[in-house]
């Protein structure tokens, strides 16, 4: 899916064609959790360093256009879908990533269906399937060698001390291919040696939480996320949030396989014995994995439905009809969501996110604000949810660790997410990180930031 070129941000993006993905490369671009706006976005700063050493990426990164001005304080003009609701600060403008198409009124893509088959406004069509993220197919790892990376991290760690600052410099800048190459080149040229036992030795602290992060690769690690945050006592809600919305079904039904064959237990079993009432009937919809595709095309008269269809479920009536907004904001895809937020607020004079904070509470109502703003603006949900875990009194490290790693699998997601940071708090992500970390941990987070 087509996260920063104008597509829903469900995935870590399409896995490259197998003889182009090399050990240390940036993929290129992507149709999943990621992309980049064409010539548009928050784009990095001038002059940037790249990092040396293994798997350094080569060249410069792409460099991209600013953010864009504020929009006119009066709306959408001429009531188009794909233009930014009032009072929504440096919102993208039309046709860069996180918005609907450029064209008309919310009209499909060129290319795209028309209109819904046999001329039906019912649910969009949802089209062809988005193909799994990269490290999200079981067996899938990088062609190339990873030997070299392998004796490397071994180096690292053989013998008297640990050469923490070689570990970083082999595993930060890899992505979840190398890393599923680099674990299997470890075990067979150390004789079954295994590398994130090693490293769990070797290591400590948030550091180790980190570097474990990224040896999981995105797949395990969101198991894991998973897995934390059900056992245990209490749910913790943005741990299931962030894994499970607004991910491509491909993507979903990849987790509901792995963390059974993890943990032997059936996710929707573990999740319906934490959550309780309609949220537990809004994760199950979540779970079913039926979203529309990407390729499911902004219809006007669709996001004319469902914009009626939501005031009239919450702001039209006494009462709210929780299972219906649910239906409709989980099963619709980035593009869809978008455009009926913005059409919500042009027909209504309000967000549609001060109609969910009005009519919802708790986890219902964080999940729904969630899969909202990230279709509205994916790179500043990202920002705000690293900035989260570290205002205020203490860095709430792993939330931290976790996002910061979430980011870094895909290196324009990371450059969206740094522009859309300096954009709306003033001050480059790094320094912000180095404020709030220290030592080996620091130079972790830091080089996830270049």
């Amino acid at each position: 899916m087509s996260y920063y070129g104008g597509g829903p941000p469900q995935g870590y993006g399409q896995p490259p064609p197998h003889h182009q993905q090399g050990y240390g490369q940036p993929p290129p671009p992507q149709q999943g959790y990621g992309q980049p706006p064409q010539g548009g976005g928050y784009g990095p700063p001038p002059g940037q360093q790249q990092f040396g050493g293994y798997g350094a990426p080569p060249g410069p990164p792409p460099q991209h256009g600013g953010y864009g001005a504020p929009p006119p304080p009066h709306g959408p003009p001429g009531g188009q879908y794909g233009a930014p609701p009032p009072g929504q600060y440096g919102a993208p403008p039309p046709g860069q990533y996180g918005a609907p198409p450029q064209a008309q009124y919310g009209a499909p893509p060129p290319g795209q269906y028309s209109a819904p088959p046999g001329g039906q406004y019912g649910a969009p069509p949802s089209g062809p399937p988005t193909a799994p993220s990269p490290g999200y197919v079981p067996g899938q790892m990088s062609h190339v060698d990873m030997g070299q990376a392998a004796d490397g991290l071994r180096k690292a760690m053989k013998g008297f001390g640990t050469d923490e600052k070689l570990l970083i410099q082999i595993l930060a800048p890899m992505g979840p291919l190398e890393v599923a190459g680099v674990k299997a080149a470890f075990a067979r040229n150390h004789k079954g040696r295994d590398l994130m036992k090693d490293v769990h030795s070797e290591t400590s602290g948030y550091f180790r939480e980190g570097l474990e992060a990224i040896i999981r690769g995105p797949l395990e690690q969101d198991c894991h996320v998973l897995r934390e945050g059900i056992g245990g006592i209490g749910t913790k809600e943005d741990q299931i949030n962030e894994v499970l919305l607004s991910r491509s079904n491909a993507d979903i039904n990849a987790i509901k396989q792995h963390y059974h064959r993890t943990y032997k237990r059936s996710l929707q079993d573990d999740l319906r014995g934490d959550l309780s009432g309609k949220t537990e009937r809004l994760f199950d919809m979540v779970l079913a994995a039926r979203r529309n595709e990407d390729s499911a095309p902004v219809i006007p008269q669709q996001i004319d439905m469902d914009v009626n269809e939501l005031y009239k479920a919450t702001e039209g009536k006494m009462g709210t009809d929780e299972l219906q907004v649910c239906s409709i904001i989980s099963s619709r895809n980035t593009n869809q969501l978008c455009a009926i937020a913005q059409a919500y607020h042009t027909r209504y004079q309000r967000s549609l996110e001060e109609c969910i904070r009005k009519e919802f509470s708790g986890h219902m109502e964080s999940a729904l604000l969630y899969m909202v703003r990230r279709a509205v603006d994916p790179a500043k949900h990202d920002a705000d949810l690293l900035e989260a875990a570290m205002a205020g009194m203490g860095t709430k490290d792993v939330a931290l660790v976790r996002r910061i790693v979430a980011v870094h699998w895909n290196r324009d997601r990371l450059q969206q997410c740094k522009g859309a940071y300096r954009h709306f708090y003033k001050r480059e992500l790094a320094d912000r990180l180095k404020g709030e970390t220290s030592g080996d941990y620091e130079r972790l987070v830091v080089i996830f930031e270049v």
